[in-house]
């Protein structure tokens, strides 16, 4: 490939520098965006990524060179890296939307009150925040050009990025997050559009201060922008997860949603899967929930029910379109699974543990003296068999402080998900015939219900609370508003986005809208603080019934008719077999009391946070359940 030389002027106290920097020849697009990339940031050379294996183990055998990962000779083509200790996770606080007006971006919260729905920036303050940051940041490194697709590279449903990276970790982690290479620059080529990613850690060579586990970084600079309207990324400072795997949230939500938005589709936070009954039926399905709600054990799940079958599209991401005939169709963006570590074991999810078995990136995990990794929720190692936390210090079973950060994650190749769906690929997308909703709720919410139309699923997803881990400040737990799991990552004004969704029922092409339903894994018994419910395997019981509801013929069909929306009817739900004795009655038990404060609490919420914003068909919705529980 040939190449071009482009003039950098360096600084060297009050004298100008100009040095060469050489750059492979790129279609003009991308070579206007690298360029400009290179005269801000300043690096020593440019290698532009082709995807291939060798250029992969060129990659990884310098970053074990340097110190930042280590090979673990107990499996196939695995890695360990430990981050700086400041750098574990995405930092809602510093993640920030930039457009000219503060509307387009977040309703206008209540007068005191914080919006919760996202972080503006001015032009000027990021004008401003870019010039502080970004100018030689990559002296002495090297620029990584990486042409990325987010889904099959062939799909009407794709979209294309380049994102411009000092950090080989990030290109790593990307050839497996991402199809990546020359079949994207070869698109790219043809004159596809693609969104602009610039990514620096922000520590530019020679170091002024020494880096920590050999992971550079720069906490307290860090700044994740994305500017919508120009299809830009700008991320400074991580180089950790989605703070510097543009192609993750920045990219397949904040951006895809606009764009969604803009083009008419959806770019959600839900996971794709395929279910199969035993006369050999199959629909998909797609679920968003929030963090710590099992997602990816959703995703892979083993059924419990004789001859059920769930294969895995996607655990995270739903991109979906409606096809000529109406039919709405999801792809998963994304090419691996970026994944919390913690707590995933072959009790709790054996198709994810097969999958990171080989050509694994690990990330902060705990460390065997064999060459393998831990973490809390794996059988202790056989004796003999020492630990090493995530800090790099040896650990012991007991200790106060945990062996894996509790963010640690395994980044994984899709193919190798013994479950995958055979469809997972497809270039038009899986044809979705139900949309499932569901949140951690200790009490009050049932199991599953459906929604009483498509626009009263619109306002459930709207009205999706969850539990969580408390904040410092609080004691215990708290339940948090997050609508459509999306709260972190909604790409514009909130509002907007809830009449984007509404606006799927007046299209005027032939449409075929999909169910939709919430679910409630987390019901406890008030006595005892025990699970109603055993959840896993056994949540199979609720996907039929969900199944059958897809193809009833009447609307009262295995269901009764509540103050929520419809519930299943007694013995609809399939509780032969059941691995532990459940009480019904409790789990579908839909007590006034709480919902009328469930209502009051929504009422609130949207007229702090969403206001004048709130589309109409949301708040007669609100008002029609305010209604029902009263009567």
């Amino acid at each position: 490939m040939s190449c071009l030389l482009l003039g950098v002027l360096r600084r060297q106290g009050s004298v100008g520098v100009r040095s060469l920097v050489s750059i492979p020849s790129l279609p003009p697009t991308v070579a206007e965006f690298v360029m400009g990339a290179v005269v801000e940031c300043n690096p020593s050379n440019v290698h532009v990524v082709t995807g291939t294996k060798e250029e992969n183990a060129n990659i990884l055998a310098g970053m074990e060179m340097e110190g930042m990962v280590k090979k673990l000779p107990k499996y196939d083509n695995c890695w360990l890296a430990r981050t700086d200790p400041k750098d574990v996770a995405r930092v809602e606080s510093k993640t920030v939307i930039v457009t000219k007006n503060h509307r387009d971006t977040v309703p206008i919260p209540a007068e005191g009150v914080k919006s919760q729905l996202g972080n503006w920036m001015s032009e000027t303050d990021w004008t401003k925040a870019r010039q502080e940051r970004f100018p030689g940041c990559m002296a002495g490194r090297t620029m990584y050009v990486i042409p990325f697709s987010m889904g099959p590279v062939e799909s009407s449903l794709a979209k294309y990025g380049v994102q411009v990276t000092d950090s080989p970790y990030v290109v790593a982690s990307m050839r497996i997050m991402t199809h990546m290479g020359t079949p994207v620059l070869n698109k790219l080529a043809e004159g596809a559009e693609f969104v602009r990613c610039q990514h620096s850690v922000g520590r530019p060579l020679p170091l002024t201060a020494p880096v920590v586990n050999s992971w550079p970084c720069n906490p307290d600079k860090v700044l994740i922008a994305h500017l919508p309207d120009t299809r830009q990324i700008l991320s400074f400072g991580s180089g950790y997860g989605g703070n510097s795997l543009l192609g993750k949230k920045c990219f397949a939500l904040r951006i895809a949603s606009r764009i969604a938005k803009d083009e008419g589709w959806l770019a959600e936070h839900m996971l794709i899967l395929g279910i199969t009954n035993p006369q050999g039926v199959k629909r998909y399905i797609v679920a968003a929930f929030p963090s710590a709600c099992g997602k990816t054990n959703l995703a892979m799940m083993k059924p419990a029910l004789p001859g059920w079958k769930v294969e895995c599209v996607g655990d995270d991401i739903a991109w979906m379109k409606f096809d000529s005939q109406g039919k709405l169709r999801a792809i998963n963006p994304e090419n691996g699974f970026f994944g919390v570590a913690p707590g995933t074991s072959d009790k709790t999810n054996p198709y994810a543990m097969a999958t990171i078995a080989k050509n694994t990136m690990f990330t902060n995990v705990g460390e065997t003296s064999d060459g393998g990794v831990w973490w809390e929720g794996l059988d202790p190692p056989p004796a003999g068999v020492t630990l090493t936390d995530w800090h790099g210090k040896t650990w012991n079973q007991g200790s106060m402080t945990p062996c894996a950060h509790p963010n640690s994650r395994f980044c994984t190749p899709a193919s190798q998900c013994p479950i995958i769906d055979p469809q997972w690929e497809s270039e038009e997308g899986v044809p979705i015939d139900a949309i499932v909703f569901g949140g951690r709720r200790p009490e009050g919410v049932p199991l599953v219900y459906e929604t009483f139309n498509w626009r009263h699923g619109v306002f459930v997803g709207a009205a999706m609370r969850s539990e969580a881990t408390a904040a410092a400040e609080h004691k215990g737990k708290v339940i948090l508003h997050d609508p459509f799991a999306m709260r972190p990552f909604f790409g514009y004004n909130f509002g907007d986005y809830l009449a984007h969704w509404l606006s799927m029922e007046n299209r005027k092409a032939p449409t075929q809208l999909p169910k939709i339903f919430h679910v409630n894994w987390f019901r406890k018994d008030p006595a005892t603080g025990t699970f109603l419910w055993p959840g896993f395997g056994e949540n199979a019981r609720v996907l039929e019934w969900i199944f059958k509801r897809c193809n009833r013929e009447r609307e009262d069909e295995a269901a009764r008719k509540s103050i929520i929306g419809w519930l299943p009817q007694n013995g609809a739900i399939n509780t032969e077999g059941l691995s532990s004795k459940v009480d019904m009655g409790a789990l579908f038990d839909v007590p006034k009391p709480f919902w009328q404060k469930e209502s009051q609490e929504l009422r609130t919420y949207f007229t702090q946070q969403v206001g004048a914003d709130l589309p109409a068909q949301v708040a007669a919705e609100l008002q029609a359940l305010e209604g029902r529980v009263q009567d």
